[in-house]
């Protein structure tokens, strides 16, 4: 594919099956067409929606939470971590293989317990000596062994060590006697003599240079003195270096390190970095495991998504954050109202009843062939915003379409449409809060904050009959949603008509927008079925003729 960066392709808040059919079919055109497209939904699947996608074969598309990106959506340095008992001359390696100044420090499951630095290390090698007393007091006798490339000798398990060096490869026999060499380790020359007299006056550890073997009468004087052997693979000077380095590296560590986590927002994290001196910070995933390392120039690079929105253009029915994205493309059948970009945009509106058709359009257009579950999906998704053609938004385009869709997926239309609407119109077990949540959107026309919710019935009939339950199910939602009107539409195609529920302080504009028959509550509208084209233009005209 030419473009890596990933395009996410969502359709509006609380998506219908148009919006969730255009975004898989749109993706996978873009993919066509060497673009690394995803589809999103931005709430959860309603049963029509469900049943289409199990029906053709495919996923549900990712859920898109926000329009900026998470930590765990840009580049980190990767991840590059040591154990807690690695010695610091091993930690210093690692540093170096992955021309990095810091390591992480992880348990057997990948938890973070700490951070160690060049710093830490720097103090090791530049501080106090008092500081590496402590350190030395600690050592184990294999991370000596292996920090200095040398064999071990003779082994003694409990050591006995006060954290002092002395180094008396080059000094002269006779003024040992001088030394106080009581558990210190202690670096020789390959002079048996003077090996036996260290480990006699008490040595804690003896490390000898320039040596390939030690004599029988040594490790005799070793045993029974208690003082473990070591030849080291350096020289004098190395060896009295690296030593400090042996240390485990829990020793010098930073515990208390500030970390962020991988669902953080990139521009959050961006804030709480420059109220730190730190120049790297660990990222921890969900379980609490590290994760990678971020920078500040990470956060500085990172960008925000790249979005194509389809079945809608109003950001108020749109992705959070989407005003901070960049918008590729808009494909949408519905009015134009509050969008605007900072950069040309790709915009698509058609006079049709559904963006099924608009996508359907693109691929003959592009001569880019629609398999066959594809085009079962977005014959659904076309019969489903045209309600079977029954709705006043249906041209002949819309028709047309779908009839080519029918013939790619090899499916009678009409039957097509029963099996579909059978799913759509069965309302067991749903309650009116969550009837009024399936397929909602929201608009804000002048200081009037407006929903309208419809719901597929196979008759009106009942739904009359059960205001006493609706009503205050509506008052209800518009308290939480804080609207100042919520429109419930439970539209019927076999009865071709609705009835309409309303609710909230501005609740009489509704009235006064469908008005019922005298001595009627919730009178039977013959004929209205469209949101886009009925609903809301007569909502509209009523909210400015008062605001």
């Amino acid at each position: 594919m030419t473009n890596k960066e990933p395009v996410y392709i969502t359709g509006h808040l609380h998506p219908d099956t148009d919006s969730i059919a255009s975004a898989i079919a749109y993706s996978f055109f873009k993919r066509a067409m060497g673009v690394r497209a995803i589809p999103c939904r931005l709430g959860p699947v309603n049963a029509e929606s469900a049943y289409l996608l199990k029906r053709f074969g495919f996923e549900e598309p990712m859920l898109l939470a926000d329009a900026r990106v998470k930590l765990c959506e840009i580049a980190l340095d990767p991840l590059t971590y040591i154990k807690e008992g690695t010695t610091i001359f091993e930690s210093l390696k690692r540093m170096s293989e992955y021309n990095k100044t810091y390591c992480g420090v992880v348990d057997d499951e990948m938890h973070l317990v700490g951070l160690v630095t060049k710093s830490d290390i720097a103090a090791v090698g530049l501080g106090d000596t008092a500081y590496n007393i402590d350190l030395l007091k600690k050592l184990k006798l294999d991370d000596v062994c292996a920090t200095l490339d040398g064999r071990v000798i003779y082994r003694e398990e409990q050591m006995h060590l006060n954290g002092k060096v002395s180094m008396i490869a080059m000094a002269d026999r006779e003024r040992i006697s001088s030394y106080e060499l009581t558990d210190r380790i202690i670096i020789v020359g390959d002079d048996a003599e003077t090996q036996k007299e260290v480990i006699e006056k008490g040595a804690g550890l003896m490390i000898i240079v320039w040596a390939e073997s030690v004599s029988e009468e040594v490790i005799e004087a070793a045993k029974e003195h208690h003082c473990p052997i070591i030849i080291s693979g350096h020289g004098a000077m190395n060896t009295s270096r690296y030593i400090f380095f042996a240390t485990s590296v829990n020793e010098i560590m930073q515990r208390e390190v500030i970390t962020f986590s991988t669902n953080e927002l990139a521009e959050d994290v961006g804030a709480k970095m420059l109220r730190s001196r730190y120049h790297i910070y660990p990222i921890i995933d969900q379980e609490k495991k590290l994760y990678g390392y971020a920078a500040r120039y990470h956060i500085m690079t990172s960008k925000n998504k790249q979005i194509i929105m389809v079945d809608h253009n109003e950001f108020s029915q749109s992705v959070r954050a989407i005003e901070e994205a960049r918008i590729l493309e808009v494909i949408d059948h519905h009015r134009i109202n509050d969008f605007s970009s900072t950069q040309p945009v790709s915009f698509r509106n058609e006079i049709v009843g559904s963006t099924a058709t608009i996508i359907a359009t693109i691929f003959r257009e592009n001569q880019i062939p629609v398999p066959q579950n594809l085009a079962g999906l977005l014959l659904g998704a076309l019969l489903s915003d045209t309600m079977n053609f029954h709705s006043p938004t249906t041209t002949e385009k819309d028709r047309q379409t779908a009839n080519i869709l029918a013939a790619m997926a090899d499916l009678d239309i009409d039957e097509f449409a029963r099996d579909m609407f059978a799913v759509t119109a069965d309302t067991t077990g749903k309650s009116y809060a969550e009837m009024l949540n399936q397929d909602m959107k929201i608009y804000s026309i002048r200081d009037c904050n407006l929903s309208i919710s419809q719901v597929i019935v196979t008759s009106t009939e009942q739904i009359r009959k059960e205001s006493a339950q609706i009503q205050p199910a509506i008052e209800t939602f518009c308290r939480k949603k804080r609207l100042d009107l919520a429109v419930l539409v439970f539209s019927s195609i076999i009865d071709n008509g609705s009835v309409i529920f309303y609710g909230g302080n501005r609740s009489e504009w509704a009235s006064e927008a469908f008005p019922d028959k005298e001595g009627e509550t919730h009178s039977f509208q013959e004929g209205l079925l469209s949101r886009k084209q009925q609903i809301l233009p007569k909502l509209t005209n009523i909210i400015n003729m008062y605001s």
